[in-house]
């Protein structure tokens, strides 16, 4: 007996079977590949507190002060794609309301450019492509992606070093939750600077070596566990000078408790990683998952149509003999 084969079985099998390959390539190889830092990337963010900020034309720490910190990160394309990394080049100003608005970035209190290099997929920094300073850590101005619940190293831009970060639990920022990590930095010496010896309190002489000292009272984070965007930062400067060889601040530059993401910051940041993190969930969850149920219902389906088959009624018999008469 012959069988003859719906073309529709056929096609649900073929298909079926094409969703069930494509379920674990969109999970294992697709979504991986789509969790990469960005090449275009161009954002602002802006911190806002009060603080205390030494004064050049009174010569003396004026308390009370509204600060304000500008973060710019603009991608460089061509060196990007050139060397296969994420180049980004950052821009960060420090401001009073004396500063703003400053016309040229050099203008401000304080003015730090950098270049930050990474590898997409693993964030870890890369020594390439002129990076400005020699970065180390885990994270700085993002997270890895799929961040987990345990320490991180962040690098600390004024310190020069990373920064021993603790899980603290989760917090919800606009309503969208994050992991939350926190830490702080002890008064550490971080270099020199020429400064009138009467500043650091020894004005018989004219110019001395100060020692320039930092220390950030608490680091707070929070980060979406997918994407490892931060969408709100809280940190708390505080930048001193001692005399050569002294024990105790003579001079405070800048000290803030607290200098946090604005509402306008907050909002944009947890804007986009709700995006960025829809789309990776689509890419590794949804899409796999939703692909696999499918394809094995339609595989199914094909096959039970096939192994019924539907006979062919011109062939699936013999023709009887002809009678003797």
């Amino acid at each position: 007996m012959r069988r003859k084969f719906s073309p529709v079985s056929l096609i649900l099998v073929g298909l079926g079977t094409f969703l069930l390959v494509l379920a674990p390539m969109l999970a294992w190889y697709v979504e991986p590949r789509a969790a990469v830092n960005p090449i275009d990337i161009d954002t602002t963010a802006v911190y806002k507190g009060t603080g205390s900020v030494f004064d050049l034309d009174k010569a003396e720490t004026v308390p009370g002060q509204d600060i304000t910190v500008t973060q710019v990160v603009r991608g460089d394309v061509a060196d990007s794609e050139r060397s296969g990394r994420a180049v980004w080049d950052v821009t960060t100003t420090v401001d009073t309301d004396a500063s703003l608005p400053a016309a040229d970035p050099h203008d401000a209190l304080e003015f730090m450019p950098g270049r930050w290099v990474t590898d997409r997929r693993s964030n870890r920094p890369v020594h390439c492509c002129q990076e400005h300073p020699y970065f180390a850590g885990d994270a700085y101005l993002k997270f890895p992606f799929d961040v987990g619940r345990h320490d991180y190293r962040w690098w600390d831009n004024s310190l020069g070093a990373p920064v021993t970060l603790h899980f603290a639990g989760t917090k919800k920022i606009r309503g969208y939750e994050g992991y939350r990590f926190t830490g702080a930095v002890p008064a550490t010496r971080t270099g020199t600077r020429q400064v009138p010896g009467a500043l650091v309190g020894q004005p018989e002489r004219s110019q001395v070596l100060a020692e320039e000292w930092y220390a950030n009272h608490r680091v707070e984070l929070v980060v979406d566990q997918r994407t490892g965007r931060v969408i709100y930062a809280q940190v708390g400067p505080r930048k001193t000078l001692r005399a050569p060889g002294g024990t105790k601040d003579a001079a405070v530059l800048l000290d803030s408790r607290k200098l946090a993401f604005t509402a306008a910051t907050q909002r944009d940041q947890v804007e986009q990683a709700k995006t960025e993190s829809r789309q990776l969930l689509l890419l590794g969850r949804t899409l796999p998952i939703g692909a696999a149920v499918l394809g094995f219902v339609l595989a199914a389906v094909g096959t039970v149509l096939v192994v019924r088959g539907r006979r062919d009624p011109g062939s699936s018999e013999s023709p009887p003999s002809a009678l003797t008469m």
